[in-house]
């Protein structure tokens, strides 16, 4: 399909132009010397390619770090996703956002997710507050520990498809491709290869299109991203009206995954939930329940074969477990428990190479902050780069030390890869179990090598190594 360049170009200039009328409008009443520091850029897409770079070279941490360190180390102001945004900085800016939701602040996300998944719901809208509660029961840890047996089935079951016999793998979509097959296994019950491989392309289409500029046209990373959203969701479709003929006949379980409850769940008006209110919203908890943790994942191999006296250690470590279990026995909750050291190296890898960059939030109402006036309406972001990397809350922040997180760990709201206050995210535990159980299988079955020493790392849009880390691999011999 081709477009008229002279006519997509009065389209953008009109929008552009319309763009700044409101936004001049809404800050009409404000003084602008009380704004923060910073600039906005270019007129709709702002400061967004800088952000997010192009060819996969973003990189919101030197973004970051520019302009603290050119407006200021507190708050500034820039202009992202058509949105006026003030970034907060530090611990103090990550406790005012955390402990002032639904107060001051809400959650907020780009205006692509809401073009990708439309039923998204808004924040702090009933249908938000019931999705939360239901998710919070599914993921709360008495329930998640008794998959952790199936977690390790998975695991052990991906381990001997795509690892074994290989002298060499690719690392990150192979760790895409377990927490993915983890997530349709957890959440949907689904553990067919072929059904889960059609549906995995699709969903790194869809990711890719989540922080983006929002400009639905054929071609742009939204416009994929749609249309691979279309895709899953017309599967997940098929899959609810089968689930709910099987719950019928007494073929499946009411309590065994997510599915299931949201299949029996009412609304607050007694209304079951509809099959696209369910599809979306197995769409969004598979999307942040598989990408973030193979990021992880992926950095854990990485630090470990880089850093072969903390491979010994976390070897040594589940080790003891393999020595305490029967042949063929799977792991279960009270071994998650034995695993300490090996969940200290995972918080540190997640320190320095934190899978989420940083979340939304949107101001409630004018408010002031640090000294200056943020207007009701601005998008407001955190990111765990103002604190990981900085020697004041990390003393010598590049050395990979998981003793920092023995005994009471680090000051708080310095450490937050999963955020923190009433939007913590409601996945943590279900990442710790799902990295845990495979660094267990990992490093009781091989060791390994990076092929590239000094491999770069790009956002795309999670931060991931540029060559997606090939390793050599060695099978342990006891």
């Amino acid at each position: 399909m081709e477009i008229n360049f002279t006519t997509l170009s009065m389209v953008i200039f009109l929008i552009a132009l319309t763009f700044k009328l409101f936004r001049n409008k809404s800050l009409s009443s404000i003084d602008p010397s009380k704004l923060p520091p910073g600039r906005t850029g270019w007129p709709i897409i702002g400061e967004s390619l800088d952000f997010l770079g192009t060819g996969r070279s973003g990189h919101p941490e030197k973004f970051i770090n520019d302009r603290m360190h050119t407006f200021s180390s507190q708050i500034f102001r820039t202009s992202l996703f058509y949105e006026s945004i003030a970034v907060f900085c530090g611990p103090m800016g990550n406790k005012f956002l955390f402990s002032n939701e639904n107060k001051l602040v809400t959650s907020w996300w780009p205006r692509s997710l809401y073009k990708i998944v439309p039923s998204q719901p808004v924040a702090n809208s009933p249908e938000a507050m019931s999705m939360r509660k239901l998710l919070l029961r599914f993921l709360k840890p008495e329930t998640l520990h008794s998959f952790v047996g199936a977690m390790d089935c998975v695991a052990k079951q991906h381990l001997k498809t795509c690892w074994e016999n290989k002298s060499q793998v690719l690392v990150y979509p192979l760790a895409k491709s377990y927490t993915f097959a983890l997530a349709w296994k957890l959440f949907v019950s689904i553990d067919d290869p072929i059904e889960v491989a059609k549906l995995s392309d699709a969903f790194s289409v869809v990711l890719c299109g989540v922080i983006s500029i929002p400009i639905d046209l054929p071609g742009t990373s939204l416009n994929k991203s749609i249309r691979a959203a279309n895709f899953i969701r017309k599967h997940l479709h098929e899959v609810i009206k089968k689930r709910k003929i099987d719950l019928e006949n007494k073929k499946a379980s009411p309590t065994q995954d997510i599915l299931s409850h949201m299949v029996l769940t009412c609304d607050d008006n007694g209304q079951f939930l509809s099959e696209a209110d369910i599809a979306d919203k197995i769409l969004v908890l598979i999307l942040a329940g598989h990408d973030t943790a193979s990021a992880a994942i992926t950095f854990l191999i990485k630090y470990l074969a880089e850093l072969p006296h903390i491979y010994n250690e976390v070897r040594k470590e589940q080790m003891e477990i393999v020595k305490s279990k029967a042949p063929g026995e799977l792991l279960n909750s009270e071994d998650i428990k034995m695993m300490k050291y090996s969940w200290n190296v995972a918080c540190e890898v997640m320190r320095l190479a934190p899978p989420v960059q940083g979340t939304f939030r949107e101001a409630m109402t004018d408010f002031t902050y640090q000294g200056h006036t943020i207007p009701k309406g601005w998008k407001l972001y955190w990111s765990g780069n103002t604190t990981h990397r900085n020697a004041k809350y990390f003393p010598d922040p590049e050395r990979f030390d998981p003793s920092r997180f023995e005994g009471n760990g680090p000051a708080p709201y310095t450490y937050v890869p999963f955020g923190g206050g009433p939007r913590m995210c409601p996945g943590i535990e279900y990442a710790k179990l799902d990295i845990l159980v495979f660094m267990h299988n990992i490093v009781t079955k091989f060791k390994w090598e990076k092929i590239y020493p000094d491999e770069k790392i790009v956002i795309d849009p999670l931060p991931i190594p540029a060559k997606g880390l090939p390793i050599r691999l060695q099978p342990q011999v006891y």
